[in-house]
């Protein structure tokens, strides 16, 4: 993708954010984005940022991709987070077989062309047995954010022999036609965001829409033989995790937006009417969050943009380089929330109120550092693993 493509991209990005701001509390109520909103993404190329450019996509670098999520999700969380999450898709996608690409964006039936919209829950949650032809799938999925504006979805599960023995772990890619959605998402934080259940029935998948996870974490996937590019020759293990991760850097970035305008204007009636801007303990506090927004930042996309450099360049991606990007990623989501929590506390009572964006930003980013690939303790003994040099035996890298 050109510069000027990609500054094109985030300039329509950057137009749309007072619309997404004044629709975060309708996507909360509703408990989904709307879909209007989605349609908007659609029109600035968002989701085509990390398609492969057969497909009419932009095959841009990931530092773009993440840049843009963390616009959007300073406007709304969980805009933001359904996203980063749906829009991170093609880029899996491009990993698969080519027929299976041209399942999605060919434009045959189930397909929406390159506008098709792919949603995802890769926890083990279902099972897979092999078969001649391919694979029978079964199982319940939850936490599939976006679920209800995608027409396809990618679903984690182990494979089994006829035997009953476990032989791979794989990603299995269905159409609509094959799953039913459970609408049950109904929480404190993140609550636009829609993830719902997906049910499957005994549904056949061809060997073409299932790709192996061993492949994924040694990168060396059939996707790669019709997408050479360096996009898809990163690691699934850097990309994904901190696909999570950027959306609540950006959180942070609104609730930092949020708190200093708030501030401006907040007179402390306890404190005799002193205006919060003339507090310097006000001013620490701000410094502080913003400094440890910045530095989360800096990091993510540092580390991101060092393994593009190398996969463009043909170079090995070391190994030491990935356990960085996961420790670094972890502690950008731990740097956001701190943040976050930092302004909120010495926001004052009125922003509590409903309808504020400082708590929403606050329960969504909270949200947010639940999910399973911000997890600290684990990404930082891989780290310490690795600075031993003792094996790491994890496919998350």
């Amino acid at each position: 993708m050109s510069e000027q493509g990609a500054h094109a991209v985030i300039a329509a990005i950057e137009e749309l954010l007072p619309v997404l701001r004044e629709r975060a509390q309708d996507a909360e109520d509703a408990r989904r984005i709307p879909d209007e909103s989605i349609k908007a993404l659609q029109e600035t190329g968002f989701f085509a940022l990390l398609q492969p450019q057969p497909y009419g996509g932009y095959e841009a670098d990931p530092v773009t991709f993440y840049t843009a999520v963390k616009l959007i999700a300073s406007a709304c969380g969980s805009t933001g987070w359904v996203a980063s999450i749906l829009g991170v898709h093609p880029w899996h996608l491009g990993l698969f077989e080519a027929q299976a690409q041209e399942d999605v964006w060919g434009g045959g039936e189930g397909s929406a062309g390159s506008d098709t919209l792919i949603s995802s829950s890769y926890a083990p949650m279902g099972k897979a047995t092999v078969d001649e032809r391919g694979y029978r799938l079964s199982g319940k999925w939850s936490f599939s954010s976006g679920c209800g504006h995608a027409t396809w979805v990618l679903l984690g599960a182990p494979a089994f022999d006829a035997e009953g023995n476990a032989v791979d772990f794989c990603t299995y890619l269905l159409p609509a036609a094959d799953y039913t959605v459970d609408d049950v998402w109904d929480t404190v934080g993140l609550r636009g965001t829609g993830s719902n259940d997906v049910v499957v029935e005994d549904v056949f998948v061809p060997k073409h829409r299932v790709l192996s996870f061993l492949s994924t974490s040694k990168m060396d996937t059939p996707g790669q033989k019709v997408n050479p590019g360096p996009l898809y020759r990163l690691p699934y293990g850097s990309v994904h995790p901190s696909t999570i991760t950027a959306p609540i850097i950006g959180m942070a970035q609104g609730a930092y937006d949020a708190h200093v305008d708030h501030q401006r204007r907040r007179v402390r009636a306890a404190y005799a009417g002193e205006k919060s801007q003339e507090d310097p303990f006000a001013k620490v506090r701000i410094a502080e969050a913003a400094s440890e927004i910045d530095a989360a930042w800096l990091q993510l996309t540092h580390n991101i943009d060092e393994l593009y450099q190398l996969a463009r360049r043909g170079e090995k991606l070391p190994f030491d380089t990935r356990l960085r990007v996961r420790r670094d990623q972890v502690r950008g989501t731990e740097r956001a929330i701190a943040a976050i929590d930092r302004l909120f506390e010495n926001s004052g009572g009125r922003a509590l109120q409903t309808g504020t964006p400082i708590q929403r930003f606050w329960r969504d980013a909270h949200a947010g550092r639940v999910h399973a690939a911000n997890d600290p303790e684990r990404a930082y003994t891989m780290f310490g693993t690795g600075e031993f040099g003792l094996p790491v035996e994890n496919a998350m890298v």
